[in-house]
């Protein structure tokens, strides 16, 4: 009884083994689709963040190609941040609300990837007249900044702010850059290597910024897994 038990498990056991094969790296896979970050467009953000000129775009969105000036006086492009995973900001060094805490969680992201060369940080003055090279430089020394992994730039004001508005979608009032023009904003862009947006966090947040630190490692594994 027995040996006729076991003989008919047989085909059972071999059944379970292969359906196992197979279903296992297939629930894997749909696991790590649902664990990739949204890549954001135009029409996946708040309708108030996004620039009229730009409300059409559903897909394919990517950071513009951009020139600015860092705490060095060299000449930053997007080409710096070639192949880099980033973290984007805005902020001005006079600033005593809320840059002091995106200043303080930025150096801190700053230490925490110090080793990691996927991972670099960049900051553009909202008020680049004021901010120029020297004062910059100043600002870089007392905030810690490491040269070549974090760059606070300054740049033309309606260049910098056409950034802040048509690439990365960080702020809610609308303007056209001109002298009148001012922008202050909280959040931290996340963005890969592909320059899309793959995420928007508070930058005065510490939970927000264990988030990103748990986004970066999923969009890591995405490129790693490619």
């Amino acid at each position: 009884m027995e040996v006729k038990f076991f003989k008919k498990s047989i085909p059972t056991l071999i059944f379970l083994a292969v359906f196992s094969a197979v279903a296992i790296p297939v629930f894997y896979h749909l696991l790590k689709v649902d664990t990739k970050l949204k890549v954001y467009s135009p029409a996946d953000v708040n309708p108030r963040l996004v620039d009229f000129s730009m409300k059409h775009i559903t897909k394919d969105h990517t950071i513009a190609d951009f020139e600015l000036t860092n705490q060095n006086g060299e000449i930053i492009t997007n080409n710096t941040y070639k192949n880099k995973i980033y973290v984007a900001d805005f902020f001005f060094t006079r600033c005593q609300t809320i840059c002091i805490a995106m200043a303080y969680n930025m150096s801190e992201l700053q230490d925490f990837y110090k080793n990691d060369k996927d991972i670099m940080f960049l900051s553009h003055s909202v008020t680049p007249v004021i901010d120029s090279v020297s004062v910059l430089k100043e600002y870089a020394e007392r905030k810690g900044v490491v040269d070549g992994k974090w760059n606070v730039t300054t740049g033309s004001k309606q260049h910098i702010y056409e950034l802040a508005r048509k690439s990365y979608f960080a702020v809610l009032d609308e303007g056209s850059g001109d002298e009148n023009d001012f922008i202050h904003t909280e959040q931290f862009v996340l963005v890969d290597k592909d320059r899309r947006i793959r995420g928007y966090y508070d930058g005065t947040e510490k939970e927000d910024m264990e988030k990103l630190k748990n986004d970066i490692v999923l969009l890591k594994d995405e490129y790693a897994s490619e």
